[in-house]
């Protein structure tokens, strides 16, 4: 399952929303994965989420695979688009 989401925060996905986003990938048991910029990381590394260095109006394609996928994808994408609380 997979969704594309934009983020919205204007700082972009700095680290603390990436600490977010990556602690909440690492709540379910499928493996959770963003594409972006031609390049694919493990939602639940931090070190990956940043290396995507990823800014206000770029698009993400959050992707899941397991028992939990839909619930993972959703929760992501709910993050993303809640502009991380900033």
């Amino acid at each position: 399952m997979e969704k594309i989401v934009s983020i919205k925060n204007a700082s972009g996905l700095h680290a603390r929303p990436a600490g977010m986003f990556v602690k909440k990938a690492a709540e379910f048991k499928s493996t959770v994965e963003v594409v972006a910029k031609g390049k694919t990381v493990n939602a639940k590394s931090i070190m990956g989420i940043m290396s995507l260095g990823l800014a206000q109006g770029d698009e993400l394609t959050v992707v899941a695979n397991g028992e939990d996928q839909e619930s993972a994808v959703n929760a992501l994408v709910e993050l993303v688009e809640g502009g991380f609380g900033e």
